[in-house]
C-alpha cells in the first residue's frame, strides 16, 4: 500500500546547510572518462569509513523503500595536471588531512590485496596519483587543491 503524500506545514523556509569542511577529489587531466568514474569512485569509498562523519542519515521514499545513507554534502571533483596532482597529494599527506590515494599501478590489478601490494611497494613521492580524495576544514583543502581546477 503507498503512503499517502503529505505536504509540509506551512512556515519560515530553513537557511540552507553550509558546511565548513569540503570533500573534493583530485583527478589527473590526462585519464580517459571511464578511469576518471572509476577512480572517482573509489576514491570516495574510503571517505565514509575513515570518517564517518562526513556519511548523512538513509534515505526512504514515500513508499517506504530504504536507501543507503550517502554524502551529507556535496563532492566537488577537480583536474589537475601530474605536476599539481603530486603537489596535491603531498600538501595533503603533510597536513595530515584523511585522504585516499589512487596510482597508475591500480588500472593493472584486478583485486583489493594486489592494489594494497601495488601502493605499499612505492614510497609516497614516488606514487605515480592519478587521484587522490580529501576531506577536511575548507581553507585547508582550498590549499591542498591550489593550482587544480573544477573538472568540467
Amino acid at each position: 500500500m503507498n503512503a499517502p503524500h503529505t505536504t509540509p506545514a506551512p512556515g519560515p523556509i530553513p537557511e540552507p546547510v553550509r558546511f565548513d569542511t569540503k570533500i573534493a577529489v583530485v583527478l589527473r587531466e590526462d585519464l580517459e572518462p571511464w578511469q576518471r568514474l572509476n577512480v572517482t569512485a573509489f576514491l570516495v569509498s574510503g571517505l565514509g569509513t575513515a570518517v564517518p562523519e562526513v556519511i548523512g542519515a538513509p534515505y526512504e521514499d514515500a513508499d517506504g523503500t530504504p536507501y543507503l545513507p550517502m554524502f551529507r554534502q556535496p563532492v566537488l571533483v577537480f583536474e589537475a595536471t601530474k605536476e599539481t596532482l603530486k603537489a596535491a597529494h603531498g600538501r595533503a599527506v603533510s597536513r595530515s588531512l584523511p585522504c585516499a590515494v589512487f596510482t597508475s599501478d591500480l588500472f593493472g590489478t584486478g583485486n583489493d590485496r594486489d592494489n594494497r601490494a601495488a601502493v605499499r611497494a612505492v614510497g609516497a613521492g614516488e606514487l605515480d596519483v592519478v587521484g587522490v580524495a580529501v576531506y577536511g576544514p575548507k581553507n585547508a583543502v582550498d590549499k591542498v587543491l591550489k593550482g587544480a581546477r573544477m573538472h568540467p
